[in-house]
């Protein structure tokens, strides 16, 4: 007789390393609701992005491939904070999120706004540190430079 212990085991190892959030994935609906709740006038980019330019700034444009400095405060859509640097942290815009790849292309250096990302274009519907999937991002961002 066979022991079916292994194949158990393994189909609760399976479920118990998924990563997928309990929750719904929140919708354009609530990005909209969050705009006008908090009167921005935010447009929308074909990749679904949404953002505000409050200051342009004006040094230069950076690439996808660009290495930036920004200072950034990340928010869910309730105001709860899951990470902020407000002295600027570098990286390279192709190793990030692509709500942050396209969005930080909009600003030129000394540019300020707001980035409302998407699950989609965030981290998913998987749970990533604290954030839970099918999250929408806001971060207020300023474009130190681009080195």
């Amino acid at each position: 007789m066979k022991s079916y212990l292994p194949f158990l085991c393994s189909i609760l190892l399976f479920v118990s390393c998924s990563k997928d959030s309990n929750t719904e994935p929140q919708t354009e609906a609530d990005i909209i609701a969050y705009i006008a709740k908090n009167n921005l006038n935010a447009k929308k980019t074909n990749s679904g992005l949404y953002y505000v330019i409050e200051k342009e700034g004006t040094g230069i444009r950076p690439t996808s491939s660009s290495n930036v400095t920004v200072a950034y405060k990340g928010t869910f859509l309730n105001g709860g904070v899951f990470e902020q640097n407000s002295t600027g942290v570098s990286f390279n815009l192709n190793q990030v999120i692509a709500g942050w790849t396209e969005g930080i292309q909009l600003f030129k250096e000394g540019g300020e706004g707001i980035l409302i990302v998407p699950y989609q274009l965030g981290y998913g519907l998987n749970d990533f540190r604290s954030i839970p999937g099918g999250s929408v991002l806001v971060f207020d961002v300023k474009l130190i430079s681009v080195n």
